[in-house]
């Protein structure tokens, strides 16, 4: 819980910065790609977090990290400040929550369709409409495959779901038919 009221505090801090800058895309981007790597390789953070390593090291790791990323002074400087208090532990949750900042400021949500086997372009496109004249928000859906709901599919955006999978039909059948035993 603490680690995510910080990542919050760190991430609007730095949606203030990119909102004057107009670099909102290019920073979520960056922290998107630095929280990807990081959690592709542990050693990586390992590298910006254990404490037995010196501080002088830990910064010379995120020195190359961001000219890997080629960010901005701003983002150099929000990165470097992030290794000097020993939060490199929360990047990828500040991404997370910077993101969040971002999808708000943009209007847009983020959603799941999952499906028992691959779905078309077009069936996508009709639900993501659906959820858009539902939500009244721009909605970005990734796909996910779950063979469990044997067919139909479900399609999750916020706290909204709307489930039409065969699974949950006959289960409700299931409950229907105990009820009037």
């Amino acid at each position: 819980m603490r680690q995510t009221i910080l990542a919050k505090r760190y991430a609007k801090a730095l949606f203030a910065v990119s909102r004057e800058e107009g670099t909102s895309d290019a920073y979520r981007e960056t922290l998107n790609v630095l929280g990807d790597f990081l959690g592709t390789y542990p050693e990586a953070m390992d590298a910006l977090t254990n404490l037995l390593y010196p501080m002088e090291l830990r910064e010379k790791v995120m020195a190359q990290l961001i000219r890997a990323l080629q960010a901005d002074q701003y983002m150099m400087n929000f990165l470097n400040l992030v290794v000097q208090k020993r939060r490199a532990d929360i990047l990828p949750e500040i991404g997370a929550q910077f993101q969040a900042l971002v999808d708000a400021d943009q209007n847009v949500s983020r959603g799941t369709v999952i499906a028992a086997s691959e779905i078309s372009g077009a069936l996508q496109a009709k639900v993501q409409t659906a959820l858009e004249n539902i939500t009244g928000k721009k909605v970005i859906l990734t796909t996910e495959i779950d063979p469990s709901i044997i067919g139909g599919i479900v399609a999750k955006v916020g706290d909204l779901v709307m489930d039409g999978s065969i699974k949950t039909q006959l289960a409700g059948l299931n409950e229907s038919i105990k009820g009037s035993e």
